[in-house]
């Protein structure tokens, strides 16, 4: 491979890896689908969520919720994204609310 050939790819290479990382530190929405089930089974499907802030969940609660984004969650029992039963659910895994339990109200985005 010639001189010029390289330094043309390791140059692509370079501007491809600050362009990535501009992009991902604009920090505006997580990218992929957060899909969630309510207690009265209608399913929802929000995509590339803002990362900002407090996102409310349907009125009735939600049930089970499949993370299929590059962002990790944490799911609340309330409206506010506030109080101490939260759960954490991983980037692409998903969880379900135990048996007599509270549903949850509304997540937060982990940048």
């Amino acid at each position: 491979m010639s001189v010029r050939r390289r330094l043309t790819t390791a140059t692509g290479a370079v501007l491809l890896t600050l362009a990535v990382a501009g992009c991902s530190g604009l920090g505006r929405s997580a990218v992929g689908t957060i899909r969630y089930e309510t207690e009265r089974d209608l399913v929802v499907t929000v995509t590339s969520p803002s990362v900002k802030g407090c996102h409310r969940l349907a009125p009735s609660g939600v049930t089970k919720v499949e993370n299929n984004s590059l962002n990790d969650l944490v799911m609340y029992r309330t409206r506010d994204c506030r109080g101490g039963n939260s759960i954490y659910v991983p980037s692409n895994t998903g969880d379900t609310i135990a048996p007599d339990t509270l549903p949850w109200r509304s997540y937060s985005v982990i940048h």
